[in-house]
């Protein structure tokens, strides 16, 4: 038996180092803290730490330091999570526009450490306290408007054709086209079946109607759903940001369903409002020929126009057609008209959206366009003793303007009612449209209070377990007890090190895996010490024993953490929230435990006894 060679000893005693260090964040405070960043990465504003302390001060909210992280991100830190809160409204008004502002834990770490650029792990809603929502798709909407656009994609196709069609319309699952005759719907069915292969087409004849029903396959249906939620997903993900919501995990769940967790987030109202909120803009042309208070009054509207309602109650009529919608705009920020001082939002179109509005403004110079702001609102009302949620589409003209020259990429819209409204319009812009609308089925609050409960509970378990085992591996294998307790050490400085350099988010489940690797890693040294015990019985030498029960053990060690680690890796791809948690630091705790348990206990056992004549061991009983 030979000591391991000099570069293996080096190679574990920089791999522990190293992971010493990375771990090491873990173990300090962290100061509740606002990060303020530049919305497209300009540098902070030479005297905004100044502005901030001079504000805090007359607001008498203290704060412990602001650091500049770069030369885009300031950093203020405070005392308590209440001194924060209080700074976030305060600030908020300092930086109205071109800033992302958000509540985030900063680590109080001393100068050489943070110069590494090391952090702790993240702590998960259970830890930290904060909100979990979990939220419905409404499916149907999103194949409603699947269908919407076909209907209009195939009115387009066929009038550019030149085939004669009576009407295109929809209903819930399917668009229909009635011709007048079957030369002109065998024509249509050849020219759809060329464009659009993801619908499915068939022909009946209804009462003199040779009429052509298409309608979305299998595959395309269950393709319009999943990118429906995954467009939630993303558009949620992105407003939440835009919120300045620090490590906000986003998710899906099931085939409809959304998974929202918010950590350190404890007044979710507001945050509430902006993720469920399907505000978008339109520009339509007003028609000032016709009389809106006769279509009011129960006269037909005019062909191609619809009547509308202005916030102060005025009729209006504008044009079916819609020049552009939000789904158009590529960036929004409000602020206020220079001339009139109003609230406005300023909007920026894609290269498609410009184009369109540039031939249309330059073709109606002179005529008004109105401003429609759309949203669908969720209304509660009982019904038989039982709340029953409905949604109402809410549509407001909230400007009519002439359009005096040309206009393309970039304009401004006013006529909002605050400078909130016109904050929380960009926002929604900014971050785009929902694919379909949701609602908010479960709701969820941790309090602080709770989270600190729970890390001083999951502490206290992990301590316990750690000691008993310590003790008992001390007391029952002696000298080799004591370097698998110095393996178990490593190997939970390892975990927290790797979910340091992930940047993994560490749960309740998270801390009970951690306890689960603790007792999985002692049980592979138990394999290999009754495997050595169990070598010197049969009169093997204690170097030979030594050797002799590591080779014969570690196939058994092998076998038992490969069906942990399939288990792990299923649980981490099926499972969400709390499941996955668990699943990343098992998955993470079965490779430090095989490492410390046989590679870095065989080192240290070497480092000992190789090389000594040695008549017994203090292993064997």
């Amino acid at each position: 038996m030979k000591r391991d060679s000099l570069w293996k000893q080096l190679l574990i005693i920089v791999v522990i180092l190293v992971s010493l260090v990375l771990a090491l964040p873990n173990i300090y405070s962290q100061d509740p803290a606002i990060e303020i960043t530049t919305t497209k990465g300009e540098p902070v504003e030479t005297d905004a730490a100044a502005r901030i302390k001079a504000a805090l001060e007359n607001a008498k909210v203290p704060l412990k330091r602001t650091e500049l992280l770069a030369p885009n991100r300031l950093l203020v830190r405070f005392a308590s999570p209440e001194d924060q809160l209080k700074a976030k409204g305060i600030i908020d008004t300092i930086f109205t526009e071109g800033y992302s502002i958000a509540l985030t834990p900063a680590p109080d770490l001393p100068t050489w450490l943070a110069a590494l650029g090391v952090k702790p792990m993240y702590l998960g809603l259970d830890l930290r306290g904060g909100i979990h929502v979990l939220i419905d798709v409404d499916m149907d909407a999103a194949f409603g408007k699947a269908l919407e656009r076909y209907t209009g994609d195939l009115r387009t196709l066929l009038r550019r054709n030149k085939v004669s069609y009576i009407t295109v319309s929809h209903d819930a699952d399917s668009v229909t086209v009635p011709f007048r005759n079957a030369a002109a719907r065998d024509q249509g069915y050849n020219l759809i079946r060329s464009e659009f292969p993801t619908l499915g087409l068939k022909t009946e004849d209804v009462d003199g109607k040779w009429l052509l029903i298409a309608k979305p396959t299998p595959t395309e249906a269950t393709s319009i759903r999943k990118l429906a939620l995954e467009q939630n997903i993303a558009t949620l993900r992105n407003r939440i940001n835009a919120m300045g919501v620090a490590e906000p995990i986003i998710q899906q769940q099931g085939e409809r369903r959304i998974v929202v967790e918010l950590p350190g987030v404890q007044d979710p109202s507001h945050l509430k409002e902006i993720m469920g909120a399907t505000a978008t803009l339109e520009y339509r042309l007003a028609d000032t020929e016709h009389s809106a208070e006769d279509v009011a009054d129960g006269h037909p509207p005019p062909l191609g126009f619809k009547l509308y309602k202005e916030r102060n109650g005025r009729k209006v009529l504008l044009s079916n057609r819609v020049i552009i919608t939000g789904d158009q705009i590529t960036d929004a920020s409000s602020g206020f008209d220079q001339r009139s001082g109003q609230p406005a939002v300023f909007v920026s179109l894609d290269g498609p959206g410009a184009a369109r509005m540039r031939n249309f403004t330059t073709e109606n110079v002179g005529k008004p366009m109105a401003v429609v702001f759309n949203e669908t609102r969720i209304q509660t009302r009982m019904v038989n003793g039982k709340p029953v949620r409905e949604k109402h589409n809410v549509e407001e003209v909230i400007s009519i303007a002439n359009i005096l020259e040309p206009f393309g990429r970039r304009f401004q819209t006013t006529g909002l009612d605050s400078p909130r409204e016109a904050h929380d319009l960009a926002l929604l812009l900014r971050s785009g449209a929902l694919a379909a609308p949701i609602e908010i089925v479960e709701e969820r609050t941790v309090g602080p209070s709770l989270g600190q409960d729970n890390i001083n509970k999951g502490f206290q378990s992990a301590l316990i377990g750690t000691l008993l085992v310590v003790v008992f591996m001390t007391i029952y294998y002696n000298i080799f007890g004591l370097i698998a307790d110095i393996v178990l050490l490593i190997n939970i400085i390892l975990i927290l090190a790797a979910l340091s350099l992930l940047q993994a988010t560490l749960t309740l489940p998270g801390i009970a895996a951690i306890v689960l690797t603790i007792g999985m890693a002692v049980d592979a040294n138990v394999l290999i010490y009754e495997r050595i015990r169990e070598e010197l019985r049969v009169g093997n030498s204690p170097l030979t024993s030594i050797t002799s029960g590591y080779e014969k053990a570690w196939s058994s060690i092998l076998d038992a953490n490969v069906t942990t680690l399939i288990a792990g890796t299923v649980l981490f791809s099926f499972g969400t929230g709390p499941v996955k948690g668990f699943a990343v630091v098992l998955v993470i705790g079965i490779f430090t435990s095989v490492f410390t348990s046989v590679t870095v206990s065989h080192t240290i056992v070497n480092f000992f006894f190789a090389g000594r004549r040695l008549k017994e061991l203090p292993i064997d009983k």
